[in-house]
């Protein structure tokens, strides 16, 4: 079923043809389940990982099931993010287009007013949330003619508090239509959505490691906080393509890019609160490689493909494994290697330990053979507050960067350096 054409899993000559002419003559695995259930009017539900090719997996069958001449909106699509947004109606356009349909994404961040006068002329509409409840609450749209209601990255919707909007969008829906729903993961809330939103749903799941489809080196590196930034820098200063740096909060995020700057590396940041016209020029500044380092909180962690994104680092740990597999996901993309790096401080290293674990990447976080310091038990502490052998100052040496993945030296409680080393060898790297 992999290796399947378009035309065997049903898809118009016309959308196939467009398709191809992207390159795209055989359906990755997440459409080969998928597309057939949908262009037979299945609801369905899908666990896939980031960079499955799922965009495919509902764009291409609702171009085909929604006519040129019939009352719109007849698709609509919810998303997360404005990038997410964005670039479904990119993935999807040619195959749109190839059938007369026109899609339209709406989003929070740019004028209200153009797309107000869009969206209800779309035959394909892709939103986020909140911004398609204004248009709602303008009256400048209606949803009773949607035939397809797509939750793309459930999960993530859910996490960012868009419940009770999207439940009042749903209840807008038609009952009769067909619901499709993905998500990283179908359990706990997101399991409760999926019951309630649909109806004897196909449900299909497609192995959640971040390698399947991809070439990337996965190295975890101790770090005490005072070297982070030194341990940054020096990652960032070796031979390498575009870097993606990962940080838990938008503060962090312009703090950082600032930090870099007085270490003559160019940076430019992304989070939820820039404009839409601010991070859309961040996003291609480092696209085209004017500026090579993107800083950024999990907002860029989904719907953000950039060709060329060699590093993958997170400068802040994630929180759980579905953050890591999103955030390493931009790297190591459409066969291309990569590499991700995971800054480790003691206190987060079991929270990390059961991450790597999880996605089967324990041998990688082993050769970082990070040793947990008692609790209540402070780390000897040189001049200036700094860990005696973890400091910036060694750090930006290359002391505590080691290019093997391990932070040297930090210290035990009885002043004693402690060392941590990686192995020069034997990385997996994983597809």
């Amino acid at each position: 079923m992999s290796s399947a054409s378009f035309a065997d899993l049903g898809v118009s000559s016309a959308a196939a043809s467009a398709l191809a002419e992207r390159g795209f003559t055989t359906a990755f695995p997440i459409q080969s389940m998928v597309i057939p259930d949908v262009l037979e009017g299945h609801d369905v539900l899908v666990k896939s990982p980031t960079g499955s090719g799922k965009t495919l997996a509902f764009a291409t069958p609702i171009a085909d099931l929604i006519e040129a001449d019939g009352r719109r909106p007849a698709a609509l699509i919810l998303a997360p993010t404005r990038e997410l947004a964005a670039q479904i109606v990119e993935e999807s356009r040619a195959v749109a287009h190839a059938r007369a349909l026109s899609i339209t994404a709406v989003y929070g961040g740019v004028g209200i007013e153009p797309q107000a006068r869009r969206a209800p002329r779309s035959h394909i509409l892709v939103a986020t949330p909140g911004r398609l409840l204004d248009l709602l609450d303008r009256r400048a749209i209606t949803l009773d003619h949607v035939q397809v209601l797509v939750l793309d990255e459930a999960d993530r919707m859910l996490d960012m508090g868009f419940r009770p909007v999207v439940e009042r969008i749903v209840r807008l829906c038609p009952r009769d239509r067909q619901t499709l729903l993905f998500s990283a993961t179908l359990d706990g809330e997101v399991g409760n959505l999926a019951a309630a939103y649909t109806r004897n749903a196909r449900r299909h799941e497609l192995a959640t490691a971040p390698e399947r489809r991809s070439d990337v080196e996965h190295r975890f590196v101790h770090v005490q906080h005072e070297a982070k930034l030194a341990h940054l820098v020096t990652e960032l200063r070796k031979d390498r393509g575009l870097a993606l740096v990962f940080v838990r909060t938008k503060r962090g995020a312009d703090r950082l890019v600032k930090r870099l700057m007085h270490h003559d590396v160019a940076a430019v940041a992304m989070h939820g609160d820039r404009t839409q016209s601010q991070r859309e020029k961040a996003l291609a500044r480092f696209e085209s490689g004017h500026v090579d380092t993107l800083v950024a909180t999990d907002v860029a962690a989904r719907g953000i493909d950039v060709a060329g994104v060699t590093h993958v680092i997170n400068f802040d740990a994630p929180e759980d494994r579905e953050g890591y597999v999103h955030r390493v996901g931009r790297t190591g993309r459409a066969g291309a290697t990569g590499t991700g790096i995971t800054f480790v401080m003691s206190d987060q290293a079991r929270d990390i330990s059961r991450i790597a674990h999880d996605l089967g990447l324990r041998s990688e976080f082993d050769e970082m053979r990070l040793e947990i310091e008692p609790a209540g038990r402070p780390q000897a502490r040189g001049r200036g507050g700094s860990a005696r052998n973890g400091s910036a100052r060694n750090g930006a040496s290359g002391n505590g960067g080691s290019r093997n993945g391990a932070a040297r030296g930090s210290s035990t409680g009885n002043g004693q350096p402690r060392t941590w080393s990686a192995k020069p060898s034997g990385r997996r790297r994983s597809r």
